[in-house]
């Protein structure tokens, strides 16, 4: 598809993206970090841009950022479009960024056509979901509905050892706000939240299809400093018996689990275990001695909590079994858990009727990678998203969206909207 054919929303995304790209570049890819100066700089470029169309911009205590088309009837609960402006340290340009611009794509069409809808329309850009910075759980939709347990405030960031609270305060926002939860938005306020994202994996590529609808999104948990104790010795005078190896141990734990997660399979269950960051000390490692420390994180993620239970419960019996076996012992450490999201059937069937309406592919797709839609599933609220189709994955440079595919998500949401209040839309 040529720029000329994208709808006019579709080009300012497409843009939006490339204005975007070019400010926050840190090769090989680009940094957008959680209350820096990246985020800092996507939440002043986007709030421009909707009040360049009519929209009125605020932040809440946190700093997330709601950017409101009026429409007929304020006293209506809004339809609310959102997504992430942070990113990975060098990740792609899309992750995130692609659902806030196509928000404001959709309220450029709305403002370009002389549509006015019957209630609001909010964009909302929000702060600090990619779980590299701090290790919580969407801590911005969380604080957004008031929901930010008060001890997340306390969280340090990755880079800079300083706490949540300390950047909020820095970026010149509330945190003692947040403390008392106090929330940016009444979730009674909301009709719909709706979340464009690019997808993670590779089912829309395989399908031939530019956009999918996420029918829910995976819970999971991490351990994100576990350790195997064992013992240093000789290689070569320490015989077998003897031994105290954590390298063994540890294979026998990822062998473990890797037949939990056959079972599963064969059962018909849908999960994802990966140890991301295996390592030694290398002060005490050597090519001729018994490793005696081995540091690991292990993150497990599934879209049904009784998986995400099974897997933890055998996990802890490894720990015993392997600890016994090898004569050795484990530490889970600090983690942190997400639950879980169901998406709205009612949403989806509108987003379903929408596509057959403008003839596009939109096959229904699981998503095992979280996001901020499920703080607002979670809170009741309806919910729905929308991937597009991307090579490579994400949080790589190599991310591949096309612009032709998010306009394809943008018309889709427009006409999401526009039907919303037609009672010939009722699912």
């Amino acid at each position: 598809m040529s720029n000329a054919a994208l709808t006019a929303g579709g080009r300012l995304a497409g843009d939006l993206l490339e204005r975007l790209a070019q400010a926050t570049t840190d090769a090989p890819g680009i940094t957008r970090v959680a209350y820096g100066p990246g985020e800092r700089f996507a939440h002043d470029l986007v709030r421009d841009e909707a009040e360049k169309l009519g929209a009125t911009a605020r932040t809440d205590a946190a700093g997330n950022l709601y950017l409101t088309l009026k429409g007929c009837d304020p006293d209506l609960p809004a339809i609310v479009i959102g997504s992430h402006l942070d990113s990975v340290p060098h990740g792609g340009n899309f992750d995130g960024a692609a659902g806030v611009v196509a928000g404001l794509a959709v309220m450029a069409e709305l403002v370009g056509q002389g549509i006015r809808l019957p209630r609001d329309l909010i964009v909302l850009a929000t702060r600090a979901e990619e779980a590299v910075w701090f290790p919580l759980s969407y801590p911005g939709s969380q604080a957004a509905l008031g929901l930010l347990e008060p001890v997340a405030l306390e969280a340090k960031r990755s880079d800079s050892g300083r706490t949540l609270a300390d950047h909020m305060l820095e970026e010149g926002f509330d945190p003692e706000a947040v403390r008392r939860g106090v929330p940016g938005i009444d979730a009674g306020r909301i009709a719909a939240f709706v979340e464009v994202h690019i997808e993670q994996g590779p089912r829309l590529v395989a399908f031939g299809a530019p956009v999918g609808i996420v029918t829910g999104i995976a819970g999971g948990f991490r351990y994100v400093d576990a350790k195997c104790f064992g013992a240093y010795g000789h290689s070569g005078a320490e015989p077998r018996f003897a031994r105290h190896d954590s390298v063994l141990g540890f294979a026998d734990l990822v062998a473990g689990l890797e037949a939990e997660w056959d079972a599963l399979e064969r059962e018909g269950h849908e999960a994802a275990i990966t140890f991301g960051r295996v390592e030694s000390d290398p002060t005490q490692h050597g090519g001729s001695r018994v490793l005696g420390e081995l540091r690991f994180t292990l993150d497990v993620r599934s879209a049904e909590a009784a998986v995400l239970e099974r897997i933890e419960a055998r996990l802890h019996a490894l720990f015993a079994e392997v600890g016994a076996k090898r004569g050795v012992s484990f530490e889970a450490g600090p983690g942190f858990t997400w639950e879980p999201a169901t998406m709205s059937r009612a949403l989806i069937a509108r987003l379903d009727r929408a596509a057959t309406e403008l003839q596009i592919q939109a096959p229904h797709v699981p998503s095992g990678a979280g996001h901020d839609a499920a703080t607002f599933a979670d809170a009741g609220i309806p919910t729905a998203m929308l991937f597009v189709r991307n090579e490579n994955g994400s949080h790589n440079p190599h991310e591949a969206m096309e612009i032709a595919d998010l306009d394809q998500a943008i018309r889709l949401l427009l006409r999401f909207v526009t039907d919303f209040d037609n009672p010939l839309g009722q699912p």
